[in-house]
């Protein structure tokens, strides 16, 4: 019995170093694979980001940022080409959150990158440090609605002291719910939307291009959607119910009124119009 357990132990432990040995080389093949976290030094606001790199299954790469200045949460890398010891990719949050650029890191050995981080024709310098494996964000894929969430909403809500008008028309696609989303004050704003889900009653909207989203949780009893809508530093309660239900009530239940004038898609933040 200790004979055998001992060659158990034996193998066993030769199993374990097998595969920290497999680990290793897997990270030595992938040099760029891994969380690295630093600062980029623009001149009187220097910013902490944290980058994580993955290889994907098909040979291209995967890779999200964390820029906890901006609250931003890992957002999808875009353009994102490695090649020997250069990488280069793009990052775009929302105008509200401000930040649109590009980044060129160059390896050094095996556990540091440095770079110039480009923005609106001004550039600055980065270094990061490898802290750890990829914990690559995956985007959030949207979900399908019930029939009683399908259809055209309409709303209305203030800011700054001046009326917002809201259509929001959700419809079920083979990849889950999608929706056209209108913002109307002295222009018509498109918002492009990325991302539809409903949990239960609560549904949510999101344009992340524009750092916009509508979170309403949905009353069977009045059949309203009763939540908010918010942009950046800005929140405000809104209420959205069915085009049909609007006009009953005497409401406007068109979003875009025929003396507005258009703009160009989702570009411009709705609270700045």
């Amino acid at each position: 019995m200790i004979r055998t357990f001992n060659t158990f132990k034996s193998r066993g432990l030769l199993c374990v170093v097998g595969f920290a040995a497999l680990t290793l080389a897997c990270h030595a093949a992938e040099p760029f694979a891994g969380r690295w976290e630093g600062v980029v030094h623009i001149p009187g606001n220097e910013l902490n980001v944290v980058i994580d790199l993955a290889p994907a299954s098909n040979g291209s790469w995967a890779g999200s940022i964390t820029v906890p200045g901006l609250n931003t949460k890992g957002l999808p890398l875009k353009d994102l080409i490695i090649k020997g010891s250069d990488a280069s990719f793009a990052i775009k949050t929302s105008p509200a959150r401000g930040l649109e650029a590009r980044l060129k890191a160059h390896l050094n050995g095996h556990s540091s990158l440095t770079g110039q981080f480009s923005q609106a024709g001004n550039t600055a310098p980065f270094e990061l440090k490898q802290t750890g494996p990829p914990q690559v964000e995956t985007p959030r894929r949207s979900t399908a609605i019930t029939k009683e969430i399908e259809g055209e909403w309409v709303g209305e809500f203030q800011l700054l002291g001046y009326p917002r008008k809201v259509t929001i028309k959700l419809r079920n696609s083979g990849d889950g719910a999608a929706a056209e989303f209108v913002v109307v004050g002295k222009r018509v704003n498109n918002l492009p939307v990325d991302l539809v889900t409903q949990e239960g009653t609560l549904v949510d909207v999101h344009s992340s291009e524009i750092g916009a989203v509508f979170e309403g949780r949905f009353q069977k009893e009045t059949g309203e959607l009763n939540g908010t809508f918010s942009q950046g530093p800005f929140e405000v309660p809104l209420v959205m119910k069915k085009a049909g239900d609007a006009n009953k009530d005497g409401n406007d239940s068109q979003a875009a009124t025929p003396n507005a004038q258009p703009s160009e898609p989702a570009r411009q933040t709705p609270n700045a119009q």
